[in-house]
């Protein structure tokens, strides 16, 4: 009994070469989308851009309170932007709160994995609170996202190599008010 000259092929060979070139398509546009999500200055809105701006002026001048009111009224007006929580990470480090800068980091990199910014921002805020590990864990992430000559890196990486820096106490904080009493 003779083959026909033409056997029919499976089903599923058949799907896979219908199939192949758009899923690969739809895998380079994902790619490129993802890579283009990796800039943290998104902010669609041009309200919360202009008080994005307000409070990078704000914070370069050492206005902190000011900054992040301005980053707080972003996010009103833009709450999918990313950026505005990396901003708000910065903020948050530059008055000395590293715990909600890395809630604010964590937020953007729910939205955002791969964020550069915020993998930065978080794991300097770690090492500023002696979490030395965890920002070793953060570098390591960069490394694989970025590879270990991109800034965000390298300026991790210099980070963790000074080691987290002692804080610096007042005598404020340590002692209680005094009360002063006066008896006759």
């Amino acid at each position: 009994m003779a083959k026909p000259a033409h056997a029919p092929t499976p089903r599923w060979k058949e799907l896979l070469m219908r199939f192949a070139a758009p899923a690969a398509a739809l895998a380079a546009v994902l790619a490129i989308t993802a890579s283009v999500g990796q800039g943290a200055d998104h902010v669609t809105d041009p309200r919360a851009a202009a008080l994005v701006a307000e409070g990078r002026t704000a914070l370069a001048t050492g206005d902190v309170e000011r900054a992040v009111d301005a980053f707080e009224a972003a996010l009103t007006v833009d709450p999918a932007a990313t950026a505005i929580y990396v901003e708000l990470g910065q903020a948050a480090r530059a008055n000395g709160l590293q715990g909600k800068a890395i809630r604010y980091y964590r937020a953007a990199l729910e939205r955002e994995p791969g964020n550069l910014a915020a993998l930065t921002g978080e794991g300097q805020a770690l090492l500023e609170k002696g979490a030395v590990e965890k920002a070793r864990r953060n570098l390591a992430r960069l490394q694989s996202v970025c590879g270990a000559n991109c800034a965000e890196t390298q300026a991790l990486a210099a980070a963790i190599a000074r080691g987290p820096q002692p804080r610096v106490l007042t005598a404020e904080a340590v002692m209680p008010d005094a009360v002063v009493t006066q008896k006759n």
